[in-house]
């Protein structure tokens, strides 16, 4: 059986979709929003992180649960640090213990920016708390012989917090401007890709370390207008801006691409079809397919 952390999360669900679409033993774990349509418990992983492992005994952990808002990480620095570093550890820590592979999800907030296209191998050097947090646990992981899957930016069908490419269509199909940085560089990442990868490693039976998972390089600005011409919207309301305007509370990296070149080689999808993975958004989005609907 496969136990799925944040469960609730946009990659979480996409995770959780996807493997169980293939076939797999999936259980998801949520703590304040219920996911319908997939098998998943309410738990409190702050509360005893080991108990869910010592309940299910999985024989895969893919721990996706952290707070994921990098202002409030900034802010509340003794929370955001309990949740993910102590009781990602009590966790993983605990999976290691049963037996239990290990797979950490984490981020390209674990780099300054200053550089982009970042591999593998490269140094992490996180300048938010979000970021520090995020690195201190994908270092546990991996001093258990698990797996760190990093993403960026990611976007697709499913709960979660808004992402960007659902707030641009929002804003965008009701004549409202939206402002993007034009010096402001990522990897917007399917949620669904994230979950196909998954599978793909699953069914490898390799050991992974560290593999980058994300979509191409773009500024924030240029992504912007991608979503707007596949979803047929007017970019005339797109307004470009550059970040030292936008009033973040923690600082955010400037470019922190990610180079998908070794996992696009183990997994064997075209992570880099930002287009394609576009419409396929843009199909359930605006269609409600019937295939995710529910989940």
């Amino acid at each position: 059986m496969i136990l799925v952390t944040g469960v609730s999360s946009l990659p979480g669900w996409g995770i959780t979709y996807e493997l169980s679409k293939a076939g797999y033993d999936v259980l998801g774990v949520y703590k304040d929003h219920p996911v319908e349509g997939i098998q998943a418990i309410r738990y409190d992983l702050l509360q005893d992180p080991k108990g869910i492992v010592k309940l299910y005994k999985p024989n895969v952990l893919i721990h996706v649960a952290s707070i994921g808002n990098v202002d409030l990480c900034e802010d509340s620095r003794e929370f955001c640090f309990k949740f993910n570093v102590i009781a990602s550890r009590e966790l993983m820590v605990e999976a290691y213990r049963v037996g239990c592979k290990i797979i950490y999800l984490s981020t390209d907030y674990v780099f300054d920016g200053y550089k982009g296209l970042y591999r593998e191998e490269d140094t992490p050097r996180p300048i938010n708390f979000y970021g520090l947090t995020k690195l201190l646990a994908e270092q546990i992981a991996l001093s258990l012989n698990g797996s760190v899957i990093r993403v960026s930016a990611v976007y697709g069908p499913g709960p979660g917090r808004p992402n960007f490419a659902k707030v641009l269509w929002e804003k965008l199909s009701k004549g409202e401007t939206v402002e993007a940085a034009v010096d402001q560089f990522l990897s917007p990442t399917f949620n669904l890709h994230i979950g196909r990868a998954l599978v793909r490693i699953l069914r490898l039976r390799r050991d992974i370390d560290i593999l980058h998972v994300a979509g191409p390089r773009l500024s924030r600005y240029d992504y912007a207008l991608l979503v707007a011409r596949v979803f047929n919207l007017k970019n005339d309301l797109i307004k470009p801006t550059t970040m030292d305007k936008i009033p973040y509370k923690a600082p955010r990296p400037r470019d922190s691409s990610l180079n998908n070149l070794r996992a696009i080689n183990v997994i064997e999808i075209n992570l880099n079809d930002i287009q394609n993975a576009l419409n396929e958004y843009k199909t359930n989005l605006i269609n409600n397919s019937e295939e995710t609907k529910g989940y």
